[in-house]
């Protein structure tokens, strides 16, 4: 694929990259998203509380990434969970299952339990979607 088929996605409206890598790529129809951790995109901190707290802003997080790239969250295809333990995987569910992130059609999906995240956060999603 030619780089000009290749484009890089940053806003503001998420968190800024840890590292050498961009929010996200679009390139042939698709948006292809970093991992988003739960950081408050206005000042870079960790939001306060548990999974369920952890999970909804990741999930904001995406959304605002997606939408800088022309496409959302009910148009992703496949995700990634990362979960610090799978003992969060039920309270991580509840909030990832509601209506208001993918719609009736939810992505599909790999849940792992990794041993360390960055800055030591409980979840990390990574999305494919359709632009």
């Amino acid at each position: 694929m030619a780089a000009s088929n290749k484009k890089a996605v940053q806003t503001d409206a998420a968190p800024k990259a840890l590292g050498p890598y961009s929010q996200a790529i679009v390139a042939n129809g698709m948006v292809f998203c970093a991992g988003q951790i739960p950081l408050d995109p206005a000042t870079g901190d960790l939001v306060a509380g548990g999974i369920a707290e952890q999970t909804h802003q990741v999930l904001k997080n995406l959304r605002a990434v997606l939408k800088a790239a022309g496409s959302d969250l009910d148009r992703a295809v496949k995700t990634t969970v990362f979960l610090k333990s799978m003992d969060s995987f039920v309270a991580m569910n509840e909030v990832y299952g509601r209506p208001e992130y993918f719609g009736s059609n939810p992505p599909a999906r790999s849940t792992v339990e990794v041993a360390r995240l960055p800055r030591d956060v409980l979840v990390e999603i990574e999305v494919l979607a359709l632009v």
